[in-house]
């Protein structure tokens, strides 16, 4: 873009060193036709003019561009904005949407293990008490398969004594 604005102005003042150097013809009188009559005037003033107002309309050309530019570089920045907010928000909501999830799942895991907890407190306790049962009855059963054997012995000890 400076390059292009460098070129610009020094064909400008190129134009402008020319049309001063050259004064008397642009100011000498010349007969012109516009098609309905003649005028006699100066061709290289009016040229001149023409020239300047030419490159009056693209100046104002490319400043309403430029400006327009601007406005929709403003506007498309605003909507961005928007998008970007609307898009935080989205997913804030979906973040909370996961904790929530995650925070009810977490609960249903605690609840299952304090269940299952439970359960196998109430399995352990039921196979101690089963276990203590059979050794008491093994116990028993011992001690009288004990005691059957002593009287064998005192049985047989008073048939021999």
């Amino acid at each position: 873009m400076y390059l292009r604005t460098l070129l610009i102005v020094l064909v400008l003042g190129l134009l402008a060193i020319f049309a001063l150097f050259n004064w008397s013809a642009f100011m000498s009188p010349t007969t012109l036709t516009f098609g309905i009559g003649t005028v006699e005037a100066p061709l290289g003033l009016i040229l001149l003019a023409m020239f300047g107002l030419v490159t009056l309309l693209f100046l104002v050309y490319v400043v309403f561009l430029q400006s327009s530019s601007l406005l929709e570089t403003r506007r498309q920045t605003r909507e961005l904005q928007s998008q970007r907010e609307l898009a935080d928000r989205a997913e804030e909501s979906r973040f909370q949407q996961l904790r929530s999830a995650m925070e009810t799942e977490l609960r249903s895991l605690d609840t299952q293990t304090t269940e299952f907890k439970a359960e196998i407190i109430t399995r352990l306790d039921a196979l101690e008490r089963d276990m203590r049962l059979a050794i008491e009855q093994s116990s028993n059963t011992l001690a009288a398969y004990l005691g059957e054997i002593e009287d064998r012995f005192e049985r047989l000890a008073g048939t021999k004594g």
